[in-house]
């Protein structure tokens, strides 16, 4: 299964709106029309996992975030970032998602936006926690290797509104850059346990941790698997 077979069935497993007594009166006289006008595009982002972001120029800020994704032409997903999983949730800013084959057509000062997904998977920073563990490992398997281009418009989640300027977000890439209270926070809200789901991936997927420092500046490239070199993963050998 492709990348793009695999988010489309991931997306196929769509939810069903809930209308109030307003809503379904109207949509009853106005028929699907109306009904298409009120879910598209929003009607589009199904696919929802957490991660935790990093800011590209203070990877000290980290913020437990959750994605609403959905399939654009091209092959490329679109998510919709929220501060948790409640319906009064913050809208924190938008993330986009292309494959490495896209990213790697990018003109380099492109590429500099862009962060890596790699680190995040086989380290457990990534869950999905409306799927069973089948499906959750079918759906990181094909996130393994993409890119994610994330800007968050509300920097500061604490603030009453958006404040500031918007933060152009990052991945953790490497051990010892995570802050342990926020990947505790995250467990703890979503009863999981990171260290387990690491050593799950890493003997299921079969390639070793990422090695990847934090960005030197807002200008760094990332790198999905080493500092230097061949930019290319290790088996694990168990």
């Amino acid at each position: 299964m492709n990348r793009r077979e695999l988010f489309g069935a991931l997306g196929a497993l769509s939810t069903t709106a809930m209308l109030n007594p307003t809503q379904a009166a109207d949509h009853h006289h106005h028929g699907e029309m109306k009904d298409k006008t009120m879910m598209a595009p929003l009607g589009n982002h199904h696919l929802h996992f957490c991660g935790i972001h990093c800011a590209k120029k203070d990877p000290r800020i980290q913020i437990i975030t959750q994605h609403y994704c959905g399939g654009v032409a091209g092959g490329m997903h679109q998510c919709l970032l929220y501060s948790s999983a409640e319906k009064d949730a913050k809208l924190l800013g938008v993330e986009y998602i292309v494959s490495d084959e896209v990213y790697r057509s990018l003109p380099e000062v492109e590429k500099r936006y862009w962060h890596p997904h790699t680190y995040e998977v086989l380290g457990g920073g990534l869950i999905a926690p409306g799927m069973d563990d089948e499906e959750e490992m079918t759906f990181m398997k094909g996130l393994l290797t993409t890119w994610g281009k994330t800007w968050h418009t509300w920097p500061d989640p604490n603030t009453p509104v958006p404040m500031g300027e918007p933060l152009l977000m990052w991945s953790l890439t490497g051990d010892g850059q995570e802050d342990k209270a926020v990947i505790a926070q995250r467990d703890q809200e979503f009863n999981v346990n990171s260290a387990e789901i690491r050593k799950t991936r890493i003997e299921t997927i079969g390639y070793n941790i990422p090695a990847v420092p934090g960005p030197k500046d807002i200008d760094t490239i990332g790198r999905q698997w080493t500092a230097s070199g061949d930019d290319k993963p290790t088996k694990f050998k168990g």
